[in-house]
């Protein structure tokens, strides 16, 4: 029998696709309703009633300050980066015809390796706006939020997925593989994204003479950047027992925002219409936390394909932490999966739904699988690609997780 939970979940998600310019609400009344049943009837995974619910919240709030700041922080970086007037100049970089537009999605790929995929996808999408005059393609923004997702699978500081890995004792080794299916991916929606785009809107070749960079705000993304990787490393090696209980990476970014703020004041304007992106996001979290899920699927490579598809409804934050307390899998496997899988949906990952914030229009869950087709051929095909050249090898590379009880902030509850 499914369980009630997951049907009020359903019901929510098929209201968000359904009532795509009413997302906020849809997502806030889903959560109500599941918050309310689970306080009637079922009880919550730390215990029944009202002390069950509060003491749910107390596991759940660093994850979900963690997200609330980046979102916002980095909606702020996004500005900073378009008012230094690098997206106007870029053109004189990149190839002419559609081959611009994939160099494009290749930067991105690669910058979100080093960053959170958030800021990747945010830093893509600006540069797109400047690029292609503010008309952007569908399709194209699904691609980019399929290379930020893509480019960051493979690395420890690309994902919050993959730094959750790290916490709990994966060898950064262990997941580099996953750029086998990830750089396959690339090439498979990246070329017709790339061509789509070329299509609606060439790339502007013209750049104004007299168009400057303003060095004092491309140092200032720089600085935030900076301060958000170098908060991940600091965490995740030399202070793991914070991770599950101060937002770090949030403060850290913030307290660059504030800093750099008294030499540039950033768009503060931009809040209130991110807020309500992610505060979708997090009710969305939230809700999957809430759903009765216990245990996986036995590890294995099916078990983890259907994860990916999973991953593009059901956030993959959970998925991860029981995944890593089930243990067995082959962990670039899983990471590719859960990292790129929620590409295929625009909620389905956090970079999705940044997107969504500087473009409304990808509020749509049909018009994004109608345009952006090729992320879910190219997430199957990606995921061959890597069975198909290393096979399934779980534990094989890198070690497993030796800490499943680490206090890491994201570990399922029992």
């Amino acid at each position: 029998m499914i369980p009630p939970e997951f049907i009020l979940f359903a019901a929510t998600l098929l209201g968000v696709a359904v009532l795509h310019r009413h997302t906020l609400a849809v997502a806030l009344t889903g959560l109500t309703v599941i918050t309310g049943f689970k306080l009637g009837v079922t009880g919550f995974p730390a215990g029944p009633g009202l002390t069950g619910l509060i003491d749910h919240l107390g596991h759940e709030w660093v994850l979900l300050a963690n997200l609330l700041g980046l979102l916002l922080g980095f909606a702020l970086l996004a500005r900073h980066f378009e008012d230094s007037r690098i997206p106007l100049v870029l053109p004189r970089f990149l190839p002419a015809g559609w081959p611009g537009g994939f160099v494009l999605l290749v930067m991105i790929f690669v910058l979100s390796a080093l960053l959170d995929n958030i800021a990747a996808a945010l830093i893509g999408g600006t540069v797109a706006a400047g690029v292609f005059r503010h008309r952007v393609h569908l399709g194209y923004l699904a691609a980019i939020v399929a290379a930020s997702n893509a480019g960051g699978s493979g690395s420890v500081v690309g994902d919050t997925t993959t730094t959750m890995m790290w916490i709990s004792g994966v060898a950064p080794s262990a997941v580099l593989h996953a750029y086998v299916a990830a750089g396959v991916a690339l090439l498979v929606f990246g070329i017709p994204a790339a061509i789509q785009q070329h299509r609606y809107q060439p790339a502007a070749r013209q750049v104004p003479a007299d168009t400057a960079v303003d060095w004092t705000r491309l140092g200032i993304v720089i600085t935030i950047l900076v301060a958000a990787i170098a908060a991940n490393v600091a965490l995740n090696l030399h202070a793991k027992d914070l991770a599950g209980r101060v937002p770090v990476l949030g403060m850290a970014v913030w307290a660059a925002i504030l800093l750099t703020g008294l030499i540039r004041k950033p768009e503060w304007g931009l809040l209130p219409e991110s807020l309500k992106g992610s505060l979708f996001l997090l009710s969305l979290v939230l809700c999957a936390s809430l759903m009765p899920v216990e245990r996986l699927p036995a590890a294995s490579w099916p078990s983890a394909l259907t994860l990916g598809f999973v991953s593009a409804v059901f956030d993959n934050i959970p998925l991860t932490a029981l995944a890593l307390k089930q243990g067995g899998y082959d962990w670039g496997v899983l990471a590719y999966a859960v990292g790129f899988g929620g590409s295929m949906i625009w909620f389905g990952s956090s970079a999705g739904v940044a997107i969504s914030n500087l473009y409304p229009e990808a509020k749509s869950v049909l018009n994004w699988v109608r345009h952006g087709w090729h992320v879910a051929l190219a997430y199957v095909l990606g995921f061959a690609a890597l069975l198909l050249i290393l096979g399934w090898h779980p534990g094989a590379v890198g070690d497993s997780p030796t800490r499943t009880d680490a206090p890491t902030g994201w570990e399922s509850h029992p």
